[in-house]
C-alpha cells in the first residue's frame, strides 16, 4: 500500500532513467507554459503520434495566448477537426479570454490559480506548473496511477476520486521533502513517460526495461497482472442512425447542432434516428422538404464515443434546387466544404462522400 511505501527510493532511478529514455516530443522541445498547455489538453482521450501535427499545425497558426483568444469559433474547431472532444478546444479558447482579461496575458505559474482557468483541472494544472515553472507539485493522470499503484502494490481502486486525492497529497509531499534531489519538471515527465512506455496499459508491462524492478511490489509478489485496481466502466449504450449526403448540383447540405449535449456546435450531415431503408430514406428527405431525384445507398459504418456507439447507415441523395430555405439545412459547395468545416470525424465515413456524384443504380 502506498502508505506503507517508502516513496523517495523512487526518485534518483526515475530521473536517471528519464535521462536516457525519454522520446523526443515537439512540446517538450520548447516547453513554454502554453506549448504545455495545448499539448496536454490534445493529449486527453488522444494518442501521442496522432497529436503530433496538429500540436504543430496549432501552435504555428496561434502562436500565443492573444492569438487563441482572439481566434473565431469556426476556425479553432477546424482546426482541432479529427481530435474530437471540442469542447476541449472550446475551453482553451475561454481559458485564453480569462487569462488576457485576468493575467495581461501570461498564464501563471500557481496551481491555484491555473485551476481558476476554464478546463483546467488537477492534472493539467500540476503538468503545467511543474513542467513549464519547475513548481513542485503532482500531475497525475492515468499513467501515474497505474505505475504508483503497481511499484506500491496498492490494491485502492484508481477511478475512485478520493485515491486520486491520496495519490496526489503522497506525491506532493514527497516533492516538497525532497527539494535536493527531486526536479519537478523531470520527475513528473518521467513518471508519465514510464506509464507509456514501459509499464504500459494494455499487454504485459516491460518490467526488465523498469529502473523500478528491484522494489516493485506488485512484480515482487507477482500482482503485475492484478494491479491497478480499475472498476469496469458502464457498457456504451447503441444507437442506430441514417445518415444523409444531399446534393443539389455542386452544393452539399450541412447542419448545425444544437449549442449543448454531444458534439455541441458542430457541422454535421444531416441525420435522424434509426436505419431507413431507401424508401423510408426517401419519405424522409420529402419530410423535410426536399425533392429528391436519386438515392444510391452508402456503406454502413460504425463510431465509437466514450459512452455510446453510433451504428450507421448512409446515402448520398440528389435534389432539385430548393425554392425556398429548407428548415435549418445550409447548403455549401462541395468543392470546399471539407475545408471551410469542422464536421467530427463519426460522419467522416460518409463526408467522405460529398464530392461524389449520385449515379443512378443499375
Amino acid at each position: 500500500m502506498i502508505d506503507n511505501f517508502d516513496l523517495k527510493q523512487l526518485v534518483k532511478p526515475l530521473q536517471d532513467w528519464f535521462d536516457g529514455h525519454a522520446r523526443v516530443l515537439p512540446w517538450r522541445e520548447n516547453p513554454t507554459a502554453y506549448y504545455v498547455w495545448i499539448s496536454e489538453i490534445m493529449l486527453q482521450q488522444t494518442r501521442v503520434e496522432a497529436v503530433k501535427p496538429y500540436f504543430l499545425r496549432f501552435i504555428t497558426e496561434l502562436p500565443d495566448v492573444k492569438s487563441l483568444a482572439e481566434c473565431s469559433e469556426d476556425r479553432y474547431l477546424k482546426m482541432w477537426e479529427g481530435l474530437g472532444y471540442y469542447n476541449r478546444v472550446r475551453n482553451l479558447n475561454a481559458a485564453a479570454v480569462q487569462i488576457m482579461e485576468t493575467y495581461d496575458g501570461v498564464i501563471p505559474q500557481s496551481y491555484e490559480e491555473l485551476l481558476k482557468l476554464k478546463g483546467i483541472g488537477s492534472y493539467t494544472a500540476g503538468a503545467i506548473s511543474s513542467i513549464a515553472y519547475n513548481q513542485p507539485v503532482p500531475a497525475v493522470d492515468g499513467n501515474v496511477l497505474r505505475v504508483i499503484s503497481r511499484v506500491c502494490a496498492d490494491d485502492s481502486d484508481i477511478m475512485k476520486q478520493s485515491v486520486r486525492t491520496a495519490m496526489e497529497r503522497k506525491l506532493r509531499e514527497l516533492m516538497e521533502e525532497m527539494t535536493d534531489v527531486l526536479i519537478p519538471r523531470k520527475f513528473n515527465q518521467a513518471l508519465m513517460e514510464l506509464g507509456a512506455m514501459v509499464c504500459v496499459p494494455n499487454g504485459a508491462p516491460h518490467c526488465e526495461e523498469c529502473p523500478w524492478q528491484a522494489f516493485c511490489e506488485a512484480r515482487l509478489q507477482n500482482r503485475i497482472a492484478e494491479l491497478p485496481v480499475k472498476k469496469k466502466a458502464k457498457a456504451r449504450r447503441m444507437e442506430e442512425k441514417t445518415v444523409f449526403v444531399i446534393r443539389d448540383g455542386e452544393k452539399v447540405a450541412l447542419h448545425k447542432r444544437g449549442n449543448k449535449g454531444l458534439l455541441a456546435g458542430l457541422y454535421e450531415l444531416p441525420n435522424c434516428e434509426g436505419k431507413k431503408s431507401q424508401e423510408e430514406a426517401l419519405a424522409y428527405i420529402k419530410e423535410i422538404g426536399c425533392k429528391p431525384i436519386r438515392i444510391r445507398e452508402l456503406t454502413e459504418a460504425k463510431h465509437i464515443f466514450s459512452h455510446v456507439e453510433w451504428h450507421m447507415k448512409g446515402y448520398t441523395i440528389l435534389i432539385e434546387e430548393p425554392e425556398q430555405p429548407i428548415g435549418d439545412l445550409v447548403f455549401v459547395e462541395a468543392a470546399d466544404a471539407k475545408e471551410r468545416y469542422a464536421v467530427p470525424s463519426a460522419f467522416s465515413a460518409y463526408w467522405n462522400a460529398i464530392k461524389e456524384s449520385v449515379e443512378p443504380e443499375t
